[in-house]
């Protein structure tokens, strides 16, 4: 059975930094890629960005470029999202998911993923 464990969530004031975690456990990690998405209440489940299985290839959602950056660590099954100069709309749960499929690049789409944590929460605010 796949577990993935997220920690590192909390306030912040806009403008700051937090880093979300990523454990996985119950099949070889280093052969899925790994994304994070978000969601608020009301709305859809939004990607934020991926990364692919050998780290090589990293996407993000144009609301979070520059500003986000996701890593993972095979040797820890771990993925990591960075999240810099973060602003009140960055606000949500944040979810990280496993790619159904193994050896594939970053997919954007969420019905992708047959594996996700159980959310971390993300609160912007002065």
């Amino acid at each position: 059975q796949v577990q993935l464990v997220e920690s590192g969530g909390g306030l912040v004031q806009p403008g700051g930094s937090l880093r979300l975690s990523c454990e996985a456990s119950g099949r070889t990690f280093s052969n899925y890629a790994m994304g994070w998405f978000r969601q608020t209440p009301g709305k859809e489940r939004e990607f934020v960005g991926g990364i692919s299985w050998s780290g090589g290839r990293t996407h993000y959602a144009d609301s979070v470029k520059g500003r986000f950056t996701i890593s993972r660590d095979n040797a820890k099954n771990t993925v990591y999202l960075q999240m810099n100069s973060l602003k009140p709309e960055d606000t949500a749960v944040y979810y990280c998911a496993a790619d159904s499929v193994p050896f594939r690049t970053v997919i954007v789409t969420h019905t992708a993923y047959d594996y996700w944590g159980q959310g971390t929460q993300v609160t912007v605010s002065s």
